[in-house]
């Protein structure tokens, strides 16, 4: 059965699609597909959770993932301490090992892999070497650091490409992929922003609900959003720029909630950065939280003066929701923007002068750039209709 399956021939059962969750964005940006792909006549999800997914210190995504209702059908342990290249060379590897053993148990006839972190490489690769076809979310993207080499070397090692853009698309297809393999279906995460837009009410205490650390200032005039994670090219330099950031934070004295960084290479020495400013120094109007659902992040957002850091979320949906975004430095360096984004790098008074101007603005207009709110279904759609492939058509 499993032979005439792999050759697109439907034997009245559910395709069965692997999503693998590495990271605490990753869950926050497909969690429309999982939806999609749970809810669809056609198709049988295995959720498989991994990496830093399941590290309560890094906001242990996969308390969210389980109160949302999804079964998991493995999970993954393969995060190496040390926050440093060595360690996500490492944990890539383990995952390799681990997500092997996974695959030959689930058989799943395709496996989705998200977006360009290091663990999902292990995904692409385990993926490949087993002949099992590999559904890639959000390639065709340049950021000019190590994410870009990640992300391109998997949509090499892909099979089907679902990119968030039109410049994607093109890129995905110049990379000498198939055409009819490459999908433009908008980013799944614009899908959750679509809601919030439409119910754009601040209805929860964050506090109250995610708890956190520091000062509790007043929300109800305005507050600022900061994430800002490592650059695993500047690793060495990710304290440095932490202490940037939050001695502009202290200097404008607005009531700020703070996200904790991802786990990249240089999370530690932004994590000790943090630590160390919040007790040599005073931050009355800082608030820190590991982490928080997406519908709650997203209409934390919308209703947020301006976001300040480097996160791709800057990019994406807050675009769409049309909020101003101070991008810090190279991280997201080429990715296509739209106007709601102000470029500064790592000077105080650049980021200062930033922040004060986007406090100024009107509102935005929403930009369409990465989808339009659709991204979750068209992808379940296309993923039970796709003949199941795992090798590559001869393009040139």
């Amino acid at each position: 059965m499993e032979f005439f399956e792999r050759r697109g021939f439907r034997m009245n059962t559910k395709r069965k699609i692997a999503v693998v969750i590495t990271a605490r964005p990753s869950y926050s940006r497909v969690k429309t597909v999982l939806t999609a792909i749970k809810n669809h006549d056609e198709l049988q999800l295995q959720l498989i959770v991994a990496a830093s997914a399941l590290l309560d210190r890094y906001g242990s995504a996969v308390n969210y993932i389980e109160k949302d209702g999804f079964e998991i059908a493995a999970k993954v342990f393969n995060v190496l301490e040390g926050e440093n290249l060595t360690a996500a060379a490492k944990t890539t590897g383990i995952g390799i090992l681990e997500l092997s053993t996974v695959f030959d148990n689930l058989k799943p006839d395709i496996v989705v892999t998200v977006a360009d972190r290091f663990e999902t490489m292990a995904t692409a690769i385990a993926a490949s070497y087993m002949n099992i076809p590999l559904a890639h979310i959000q390639g065709g993207e340049v950021t000019g650091n190590i994410d870009e080499k990640v992300r391109h070397a998997i949509t090499k090692l892909s099979d089907y490409h679902f990119v968030a853009s039109e410049s994607a698309k093109k890129r995905v297809i110049q990379l000498g992929e198939n055409p009819e393999m490459v999908f433009n279906t908008g980013c799944p995460s614009i899908d959750i922003a679509k809601g919030v837009l439409d119910n754009k009410e601040l209805n929860f205490n964050p506090y109250e609900k995610y708890g956190g650390v520091g000062s509790k200032p007043d929300l109800s005039n305005g507050y600022i959003v900061v994430m800002q994670h490592p650059v695993t090219n500047e690793y060495q330099d990710s304290r440095k720029q932490i202490e940037v950031t939050l001695r502009t934070i202290q200097k404008i004295n607005l009531p700020t909630l703070w996200f904790w960084p991802n786990v990249d290479a240089g999370a530690d020495g932004t994590s000790t950065g943090i630590r160390a400013f919040r007790e040599q120094h005073e931050l009355p109007n800082v608030h820190f939280f590991k982490n928080m659902e997406g519908d709650d992040f997203l209409k934390l957002l919308q209703n947020c003066r301006c976001l300040v850091g480097n996160s791709s979320v800057g990019i994406r949906e807050c675009a769409f929701l049309g909020i101003p975004v101070v991008n810090i430095g190279s991280r997201q360096n080429k990715r296509e923007q739209s106007e709601n984004c102000i470029n500064v790098e790592y000077f105080e008074e650049a980021i200062e002068k930033a922040i004060l101007e986007s406090l100024k603005k009107d509102k935005i207009a929403s930009s369409r750039i990465y989808g339009n709110g659709n991204a979750g279904e068209a992808l379940a759609n296309i993923l039970a209709e796709v003949n199941l492939v795992f090798h590559k058509t001869i393009m040139y």
